[in-house]
């Protein structure tokens, strides 16, 4: 790569997982005058495959690395010089959470530490932004009704949840205490194309197509509010930009589904699209033992970043449903 010391250079950490290699060719299609480089562990959920599409772009650079590794990224800092970081990287597995919570405090905390203080002795700027991706689970359950907004009370349910929301509260802390030039994002559930096996509608399209089970946790009632990935990266790049420094912006899509309901519209589309010898897809659901700490229900309010950066989701859930599952067809089917 060319060119760094002439134009903005960003550290994406994460860019080789679900939201982050969605967000890189978005973010590099958009802004052609800014370097990126994408720092990523390359854990079970980093795929560089998701990233081909722009392995010849010189103004992309990847390393792999841990955002742990204090003397990697600080080298990284001066080798590229640095000027802004978007901070995706995470471990996000609400399951694997609750079985070994150890990793995720190293990562999510640790590692957010470790950006967030090197970019504080590194630039010597108050306009340097570090944009930290967070989520609505920080905010904990919700009943049938109301929705999480930016001054919902932190009440994480999961050693996941703790520990992304004591990431936020670092970051939130380096700039009232060091005046430095911090936005953080918190999202709804995700979903669409490049999202790692284990989530609940890649899981639910690979298994209803191997004719296996389809597992849902309890009874399948527990709700999210589902946010279109592209929308999302179009979010994130809006805030990046545009965010207030010190601001918290939530972000969701407006389209609330309990689990059950998102299996049977998934299996819809399979029914017309593949043949089934054994009938609907949908006869392939089963009800599992429910995960622990199982939030009920999470739902956002975007108000504020409609109102103040003209930020919406406009992917309808159907289409996005769509384009998910062709995604996937096209992975999973030989």
């Amino acid at each position: 790569m060319v060119g760094h010391q002439s134009k903005k250079t960003i550290l994406i950490t994460g860019g080789a997982g679900f939201i982050g290699s969605n967000f890189i060719p978005y973010f590099l299609d958009k802004n052609p005058g800014i370097n990126v480089v994408n720092l990523d562990a390359l854990t079970y959920a980093g795929d560089l495959d998701n990233l081909r599409e722009i392995d010849a772009q010189p103004n992309y650079t990847f390393v792999k690395g841990d955002i742990c590794d204090y003397v990697l990224v600080n080298q990284l800092f001066e080798k590229y010089k640095i000027t802004d970081v978007i901070n995706f990287a995470a471990e996000s597995h609400v399951d694997n959470s609750i079985n070994s919570p150890g990793q995720f405090i190293k990562t999510n905390i640790e590692g957010t530490f470790n950006l967030i203080e090197i970019a504080r002795n590194y630039w010597k700027s108050k306009n340097n932004r570090f944009h930290h991706i967070s989520t609505d689970e920080v905010y904990g359950s919700l009943g049938e009704n109301g929705y999480f907004t930016e001054a919902s009370n932190y009440q994480p349910n999961s050693p996941y949840s703790a520990s992304k929301a004591s990431s936020d509260f670092l970051v939130r802390s380096y700039h009232h205490t060091y005046g430095m030039n911090v936005v953080t994002s918190n999202c709804s559930n995700n979903y669409g194309p490049k999202q790692h096996d284990e989530k609940l509608i890649p899981t639910i399209i690979r298994s209803a197509i191997k004719g296996m089970k389809i597992p849902i946790y309890g009874n399948g009632k527990n709700v999210r509010d589902w946010l279109f990935v592209q929308d999302h990266c179009i979010g994130i790049d809006t805030i990046f930009k545009k965010g207030v420094a010190g601001e918290t912006y939530v972000l969701g899509g407006n389209s609330e589904y309990d689990n059950l309901t998102i299996a049977k519209k998934v299996c819809d589309i399979l029914d017309l699209k593949l043949a089934n010898s054994k009938g609907s897809y949908k006869n392939q659901i089963e009800f599992v033992e429910d995960r622990l700490g199982h939030d009920f229900r999470y739902a956002i309010d975007a108000s504020k970043v409609f109102e103040k950066l003209g930020w919406k989701a406009s992917e309808s859930f159907e289409s996005g449903l769509e384009k998910t599952v062709n995604w996937y067809l096209n992975k999973y089917r030989p």
